[in-house]
């Protein structure tokens, strides 16, 4: 796979179409480069205070994205077929319309579309998961600083006053240390730090279990015999066992014919 065949084919089980995969070609890359956009007129807006005319502008730009995603969305919905179908497949499309912070997860997938992650089926699901497990949580404790930040500058007996302040915080929860010197006061920032702390656990037990299974591969180099069979084995074998007793019936059914007057 290259990264010009980022959209895969259409798939009828899903309700998409010819029209949705080609919609999807032409705006995959725009979207990537807006939802990096994005991330950094929210980081702008945030940590620079901005003011007057410059905040204007940053809004209308975040909102701009933000209506991107939507027509987006809304366009490949109306191109599916059925309708229904598309809608029940592609939830997490929904999400990325709706939900502000799950637009970098663009840049996260433009990633994984690089030849480099697809030179074994192994390492190309382990790479893609390793990357969407730190890019993620990388991610996480980026945007929920942000927003902790904006709740929490200026709130009676806030702690967190500073973007430095807050990325430390958000580093500090999402590890499970919690050293408890900085801790958000207002109602949204605590909404935020849990979101924090769930999703925080969520990615970490993912990159550990993608680096265990890299251990547990390394440590059976070798020792292939050992290593029980997968569906896949079975599978494989089961065909090649079928295909040599068609190939045997056949030969006999030839020379059964032949010994005949």
């Amino acid at each position: 796979m290259t990264i010009a065949n980022a959209v895969k084919a259409p798939d009828p089980a899903k309700g998409e179409t010819e029209a949705t995969q080609r919609w999807s070609r032409i705006t995959y890359w725009p979207l990537a480069v807006a939802a990096a956009v994005f991330l950094v007129t929210y980081t702008v807006h945030v940590v620079g205070e901005v003011q007057g005319d410059w905040s204007i502008l940053t809004t209308a730009i975040i909102a701009l994205i933000w209506l991107m995603f939507i027509g987006e969305y809304l366009v490949k919905l109306r191109l599916s077929d059925p309708r229904r179908v598309w809608f029940r497949a592609h939830k997490f499309e929904l999400l990325l319309a709706l939900i502000p912070a799950l637009r970098p997860v663009r840049l996260l997938d433009a990633v994984t579309r690089l030849p480099q992650f697809t030179r074994t089926a192994g390492n190309s699901i382990r790479a893609r998961l390793l990357t969407y497990g730190v890019g993620s949580a990388l991610l996480l404790v980026w945007y929920i600083s942000l927003l902790v930040l904006q709740a929490e500058r200026g709130a009676p007996g806030a702690t967190i006053d500073s973007f430095g302040d807050a990325v430390w915080w958000a580093f500090c929860t999402v590890t499970t240390v919690g050293y408890g010197d900085l801790v958000p006061v207002t109602i949204s920032g605590r909404c935020a730090a849990v979101v924090l702390m769930v999703g925080g656990v969520v990615l970490v037990g993912l990159v550990v279990a993608t680096i265990s299974s890299w251990v547990v591969e390394r440590a059976s180099r070798g020792h292939e015999d050992e290593m029980p069979a997968s569906r896949a084995d079975v599978k494989a074998l089961t065909v090649q066992l079928q295909a040599a007793a068609a190939r045997v019936a056949r030969e006999r059914s030839g020379d059964s014919g032949q010994d005949q007057p």
